[in-house]
């Protein structure tokens, strides 16, 4: 496969549906942010919004897999699972994540509040037509919580908590691969780029996007150590 190379003048812009909004990959929400939603949320007693959004932020499930979660699925015996494993919709494989004790506190109490049986949908619509919340109402819940604590919401989305915890572990561990399996993600990608110093290259730019959410990437920063060729030029990698 050729390498592709671009610079920022060749990037045309969509003047149509996307006209006046913010495209591209969300950013995660920082630890004070997760902090103060949970805070309002817990303060007006939304017990359902408590439950949804913790175990959004744990999970770092995509939404489709989030809302079709059934009480089973992170139940048993009558009360929350520590670890949970479900299968993706969008790839059909496992993926495991744990629960932190607020989070099974806040979904026990939900299922509690609304007596909900092990093989009903653990967040169902509150539309008749509907078995359970869709992706649309998730995500303009979402945004209500964005916004309540003064952010931007057409910055923020659904994928925002999905990566909130894993950009986490991403600035401790610096362990890329391990935050590709928190979040489902079945193997690196190094097609685009072929050579040892392209991988390098590759797990850089990604590492970048999954922590600033940055959609382009015109460079890439490796280490001071890492020799490289003056005639190599920089790559811009279109995922």
């Amino acid at each position: 496969m050729s390498d592709i190379y671009l610079q920022p003048s060749e990037i045309h812009t969509h003047q149509h549906h996307t006209k006046g909004k913010l495209i591209g990959q969300k950013p995660p929400l920082k630890p004070k942010e997760v902090w103060s939603i949970r805070a309002l949320l817990q303060l007006n007693e939304k017990v359902r919004d408590l439950a949804l959004f913790n175990l959004a932020i744990d999970s770092k499930l995509r939404s489709c897999d989030l809302v079709a979660l059934r009480v089973s699925d992170v139940t048993v015996a009558g009360s929350v699972r520590e670890r949970a494993v479900i299968v993706q919709q969008k790839t059909g494989h496992p993926v495991q994540f744990e629960l932190t004790e607020q989070t099974r506190e806040a979904v026990l109490a939900w299922i509690r509040l609304r007596s909900l049986d092990t093989c009903e949908y653990l967040f169902p619509s509150r539309i008749h037509r509907l078995p359970h919340l869709s992706t649309r109402q998730y995500a303009r819940i979402v945004n209500q919580w964005v916004a309540s604590i003064g952010l931007d919401p057409h910055k923020y989305g659904t994928h925002s908590l999905r990566r909130t915890k894993a950009a986490q572990i991403y600035k401790k561990t610096g362990n890329l691969r391990a935050v590709q399996l928190l979040l489902g993600h079945t193997k690196l990608d190094y097609s685009a780029v072929p050579g040892h110093r392209s991988r390098r290259c590759l797990a850089h730019l990604r590492a970048s996007r999954v922590i600033n959410g940055n959609r382009w990437q015109y460079a890439c920063v490796l280490p001071l150590s890492t020799p490289v060729s003056r005639t190599e030029k920089p790559r811009t990698i279109l995922n």
